[in-house]
């Protein structure tokens, strides 16, 4: 099989002569570059990915994938609503809620909250709040009993544990012969939930839907009903497919609408991240260039040797540019490998490097993460990687247009 001596000579010439191991040594920190920058972003990716998914894990697993609502007055005959929406083939489950603010006091201490009346049995068919409580269950929450169920970081800020009494107070009034007094009832605190994220922990609490709306006096209504789907990256779809079967005029909305700022803050961060960590690759591209200027001085006698032989400029062009693409595509090679082999073993890597210093990265009572996730995604690695031998690949253009440049009676005056 015969090899093109292009694809021959620049292979040759990846190797410098053992006079001049200056070139080697640029060649070296070139492919070493490379490697360090494709590995950084796809382990940084990879980290970034991770947490992607584990916030919106845990935001899902309090809020809705979809939701339909109607504020002020609430939604009447909500069943209807629900059963239609529960004919979707991509709906898995259906709860309704009663939501509005409150106030808890305890002794002195008074906080502000979100209020959340639920169905204990439906409720947990489409959140994850069942798996998150930290003492008590949901099931606690019997109607008529007026219990109540808190964050933890709420339930430290009162001082109450399981077994306390506190009061609610709702923004609405009561007529008394004292005249109009906020409404508020005393309720028993029968158990806590940790989600991991302080919007919940801090600023919510649950109790049964009856208990709600006997308190928001909404009587059969509810404020919304609550949609789990199979796949969740479908509901903005569903949510406009449910939207054209509903006979009530209400709201319907998803969670790319309720956590968009959150989602595109991430998105945005993970971009300049990309951007950012790209400079370490171009770095080592400058020094692709500065090592094939140096080759092209030194082999100017060989070129132009080429050149006599009938050698066009052309296949003079080719010989640097497969010399440049190699470097290229070695470094980003084991850049990929590298950080492959990096990002599939983070969670097992950062322990490791926590025991051998003695300091913890993510304290988990102040992040709620005690590790590092990471999603590896084929997406981001063959972008990286199309970037790497791009930016090689340019790289080689501006030495090899130079020695296809080259005269062979310049070369040869002084050889």
């Amino acid at each position: 099989m015969r090899i093109p001596y292009e694809l021959f000579t620049g292979l040759r010439y990846t190797r410098a002569k053992r006079s001049n191991r200056v070139i080697s040594f640029i060649t070296a920190v070139a492919i070493i570059c490379i490697a360090i920058g494709v590995t950084a972003l796809i382990t940084v990716l990879s980290v970034m990915n991770g947490f992607e998914g584990e916030m919106r894990s845990r935001i899902l697993g309090m809020a809705s994938h979809a939701v339909i609502y109607k504020p002020g007055e609430g939604i009447e005959n909500w069943q209807e609503l629900a059963q239609l929406a529960a004919q979707n083939p991509k709906v898995e489950a259906t709860a309704p809620y009663v939501e509005g603010e409150a106030m808890l006091r305890e002794g002195g201490d008074l906080s502000g909250t979100l209020l959340r009346g639920i169905d204990p049995v439906l409720e947990q068919k489409v959140s994850e709040i069942g798996a998150h409580m930290k003492s008590g269950k949901l099931e606690d929450l019997v109607p008529g009993q007026f219990n109540i169920v808190l964050g933890v970081e709420l339930a430290q800020q009162l001082g109450v544990e399981i077994g306390d009494k506190i009061d609610l107070m709702i923004p609405l009034v009561s007529a008394t012969p004292a005249g109009l007094l906020p409404r508020f009832r005393r309720f028993n605190v029968v158990g806590t939930f940790q989600v991991g994220m302080y919007e919940f922990d801090r600023g919510l609490v649950l109790l049964n839907i009856q208990d709600a709306a006997t308190l928001y006096r909404m009587g059969d209504r509810v404020t919304g009903v609550r949609l789990k789907l199979h796949d969740l990256f479908e509901a903005p779809m569903v949510a406009r497919q449910i939207a054209q079967q509903l006979p009530q005029l209400v709201y319907i909305s998803d969670w790319t609408r309720q956590h968009a700022n959150f989602f595109r803050a991430v998105a945005t961060e993970k971009t300049v991240m990309f951007l950012i960590l790209s400079l370490i690759v171009l770095v080592a591209v400058i020094n692709i260039v500065s090592t094939l200027s140096m080759v092209v001085q030194e082999k100017q006698a060989d070129i132009a040797i080429l050149r006599t032989l009938g050698s066009t400029p052309r296949s003079i062009m080719t010989i640097f540019l497969v010399q440049g693409s190699v470097i290229g595509f070695v470094g980003t090679f084991v850049g990929v490998v590298l950080g492959v082999t990096l990002a599939l073993n983070v969670k097992t890597l950062v322990p490791l490097l926590q025991a051998a210093t003695g300091h913890q990265f993510l304290d988990p009572s102040i992040y709620y993460i005690s590790d590092l996730p990471s999603e590896l995604k084929l997406s981001d690695v063959v972008k990286i990687s199309v970037l790497s031998l791009s930016l090689g690949l340019l790289s080689t253009l501006y030495p090899a247009w130079r020695a296809s440049r080259v005269q062979p009676a310049e070369a040869l005056r002084y050889e």
